[in-house]
């Protein structure tokens, strides 16, 4: 019989890796970088270009090694893909100590 555990829904959080909500944002804002490249046709070589990175940092990025890469310029490469970002800070919920940053994506 095979033993499952239910996720938190943070696999980052599942695995007890440090900074894992951190980590959940990156994973989802570089899933929607590559979902664009890849939408568009385009090389690494072309997309380091407009993204401003160094082809192997975005080769990185996309295969999910994204630690040194900040999520600032995650979004700044979404806003040079023609994207817009927006933040938006909630009501304050008395249930959690803290509150949390989520990735939602409209399209």
């Amino acid at each position: 019989m095979i033993e499952v555990e239910k996720s938190s829904g943070n696999v980052y959080a599942d695995l007890g890796v440090a900074d894992a909500d951190e980590m959940l944002v990156k994973a989802k804002l570089a899933s929607k970088i590559g979902e664009i490249l890849q939408d568009r046709g385009w090389s690494q070589i072309e997309a380091a270009e407009v993204l401003g990175l160094p082809q192997p940092k975005l080769s990185n990025m996309l295969r999910g090694h994204f630690r040194g890469i900040s999520e600032a310029k995650m979004m700044e490469c979404l806003t040079r893909l023609g994207r817009d970002v927006r933040i938006v800070i909630g009501k304050e919920d008395r249930k959690r100590r803290a509150g949390r940053v989520e990735v939602v994506s409209a399209v």
